[in-house]
């Protein structure tokens, strides 16, 4: 027996819970099939702690940020849930440009300051700056496990169907749409398919029975496998409160922020951004800390965060889904949408992508051209 639906969404993180939301909300008949649950913690949605910020060096991302927060907002009216909250963000390194950002930030009106190195030290004396710092307080840290709950759970209120343990193993264009098929062999038809599913879509994408053309004009897709470690505060009680960071050298390039509950509220997540081993697809993940990295990261701490004890108390893998230029995909070929918020920087936009992959899979209205290469290419031959 085969169930059908209007809407299907494949995988349920950030981005497919923000999809299916802003789709059963217009009144379309949804069905979310998550290979797992939602914000699956050997997916890229889960835990407490992702850095939401406006700093960036292209103006149309941080105007995006602004639209998200927007969203952001309803979904916390709605559900109830705090799902961001605030600790500002410093950005500095000799990558990093902090004026540039400065200047990007004023022209969006959001507020901000440009400190040299000894007024940041005065100000964190638990971060040692190397470069001028940018400072943005209405930056903060995304609840993402709420946050996907949240969107599901509007989704559901609105009439759509969460199926969990639903692993997609490829689908087949009919008459009518598409028939997906799981690795059980279960089979489910849909007139229309969002497919979300973060570092699993590279090995997917062979069988989504994709017209070639767009399949070649897709941009190309890497996962890693990314660690992070928590490291304790020295002084927890008297200590400045910590922002969340990104720093950028010639030599490394890490971010922080505050940890939450993922390692019980007791110290400062830090990374290294892209730092991770390259994964054929998400299924390769092992979930074991590479120790040069962690390495890495512990003498990165020893120099740069006096602040926190260089020994990791916790640690875990997560994924990366990246594309070369950063960019996101939101891209349609007859009535299947692909959706991959790439790049380490999606989370932030997560309700904004949601209602754009919503806009392009319904057709009322399009999606920023730099997000559909696949189209683009298909149309310029």
């Amino acid at each position: 027996m085969t169930d059908s639906s209007d809407y299907v969404v494949v995988g349920a993180g950030l981005a497919g819970a923000a999809t299916a939301w802003q789709l059963a909300a217009r009144g379309h008949q949804v069905t979310i099939l998550e290979r797992n649950v939602p914000a699956s913690h050997d997916a890229s949605s889960h835990g407490s702690a992702r850095i939401f910020r406006y700093a960036y060096p292209d103006p149309f991302y941080t105007h995006a940020v602004q639209e998200s927060k927007e969203l952001w907002d309803v979904l916390a009216l709605n559900s109830g849930s705090r799902l961001i909250t605030p600790a500002g963000a410093a950005d500095f390194g000799s990558e990093r440009h902090p004026r540039l950002l400065a200047g990007v930030l004023a022209g969006a009106g959001i507020g901000h300051e440009l400190l040299n190195a000894a007024e940041a030290s005065a100000r964190w004396p638990q971060i040692a700056f190397d470069t001028e710092v940018l400072w943005h307080p209405d930056a903060g840290v995304i609840d993402a496990e709420t946050a996907v709950n949240a969107m599901v759970e509007q989704a559901v209120r609105h009439g759509a169907r969460l199926l969990t343990g639903w692993q997609l193993q490829g689908l087949d264009k009919t008459a009518a749409g598409y028939r997906l098929r799981s690795v059980a062999g279960e089979r489910f038809d849909a007139g229309n398919v969002v497919i979300s599913a973060g570092g699993w879509l590279p090995g997917l994408l062979g069988g989504l029975s994709l017209p070639s053309g767009f399949l070649a004009g897709l941009p190309e897709i890497t996962v890693r496998q990314e660690q992070a470690f928590h490291f304790r505060y020295r002084e927890p009680e008297t200590a400045t409160p910590w922002p969340t960071f990104i720093h950028k050298r010639e030599d490394i390039q890490v971010y922080g922020l505050p940890g939450g509950r993922d390692a019980d509220f007791a110290g400062q997540k830090v990374a290294e951004y892209n730092g991770g081993r390259f994964l054929p697809s998400a299924a390769a993940q092992t979930g074991e800390v590479n120790p040069a990295n962690r390495s890495r990261v512990v003498d990165y701490v020893r120099s740069f965060l006096p602040g926190l004890d260089p020994e990791p108390y916790a640690e875990t893998t997560c994924l990366f889904t990246n594309t070369p230029n950063e960019d996101f995909i939101i891209d349609r070929v007859h009535n299947l949408t692909i959706l991959s918020p790439c790049s380490g920087h999606g989370a932030k936009f997560a309700p904004l992508i949601g209602r754009w992959a919503a806009d392009l899979a319904t057709g009322a209205a399009n999606v920023p051209l730099r997000f559909r290469t696949a189209t683009t290419a298909v149309s310029s031959r």
